[in-house]
């Protein structure tokens, strides 16, 4: 969603040449690319802090009995 709302802001302030007495169309553009980039900088940050896994130990983590039993 927030890559179609960059699209269409962009379109909005870079293509359209439409004069409307009600709205800036060049204003609106602007609106709908900023909360477009924010939308994507938010899906962004969520998606990369779910994918994100624990490193996996080089080697296996091995216990040793360092007790001595002197009998």
């Amino acid at each position: 969603m927030g890559i179609v709302m960059l699209a269409a802001g962009a379109i909005l302030t870079l293509a359209v040449d439409w004069n409307t007495e009600a709205v800036n169309l060049d204003a609106a553009g602007l609106i709908l690319m900023a909360v477009g980039m924010l939308g994507l900088s938010v899906y962004v940050s969520i998606f990369k802090r779910r994918r994100t896994q624990p490193p996996s130990p080089a080697a296996p983590i091995s216990v040793e009995d360092n007790q001595h039993h002197w009998g």
